[in-house]
């Protein structure tokens, strides 16, 4: 499926996202069988924050990946454009500063943050260069960007399992835990058409940014995207 036949309007994607709100935590685990935990710890060692800084934290969702930096002492605003996943996260966290946003339009001065980050978000914004650039734009000088999303499984006899568990398994799956079983078929479908890790590093560097580099995680499945903005 190509990526145009994917591509939904900001107000389509964040109603499937409301509509998943409620179970998207457990589903999550279920459908990822617990990985997604150590893809957010990879996620937070790599952003390296410490108390003091200032952590912008896109398609923050619930505010799952959020709590971990605000309980570290560490500012962190986590930012969506889902209302109803900030909605269940608000009731468990209160004390977490939510802010609506679009990624392709922060609603943020420039130079704010110390770094960004955006785990599984990335794939479902509208334009992709757009939001990288506005990443840039809100980052300090000399300030980071950390990106955990879905990529390409490295060992090629698996890549096919792995295709025929995105297409075919997981919405069945999805249908048994999730509220909403057709987001998720949106969802893997996004994952087949996504560029791979050396496509997506030469993204970022067009975009503005510098020092791109990756690693793999769960084989490449997942991959871990940091770089830097010029000082």
């Amino acid at each position: 499926m190509s990526r145009a036949s994917l591509e939904k309007k900001p107000r389509e994607v964040a109603g499937m996202f409301d509509g998943v709100a409620a179970r998207y935590d457990l589903t999550n685990d279920v459908l990822s069988l617990g990985q997604d935990r150590i893809w957010r710890v990879a996620t937070r060692k790599a952003v390296g924050a410490r108390p003091g800084d200032r952590v912008l934290d896109l398609a923050a969702g619930t505010g799952t990946s959020s709590e971990e930096y605000a309980d570290r002492g560490i500012d962190v605003v986590p930012c969506d454009f889902s209302t109803g996943m900030m909605a269940v996260g608000k009731r468990r966290r209160p004390d977490l500063p939510f802010v609506a946003g679009d990624a392709t339009a922060l609603p943020f001065a420039d130079e704010s943050f110390d770094a960004v980050t955006i785990s599984f978000g990335l794939r479902n914004v509208v334009d992709t260069d757009r939001a990288l650039r506005e990443m840039l734009r809100v980052t300090r000088p000399g300030g980071r960007l950390v990106i955990c999303e879905f990529s390409r499984p490295t060992f090629t006899p698996f890549r096919a399992v792995y295709h025929g568990y995105l297409t075919q398994a997981l919405p069945r799956v999805a249908s048994l835990v999730s509220s909403n079983a057709d987001a998720y078929t949106y969802l893997a479908e996004s994952i087949v058409s996504w560029p791979d890790q050396v496509e997506l590093g030469g993204i970022m560097r067009r975009a503005g940014w510098h020092d791109v580099a990756y690693r793999n995680l769960s084989g490449g499945i997942v991959a871990l995207h940091r770089a830097t903005r010029p000082a």
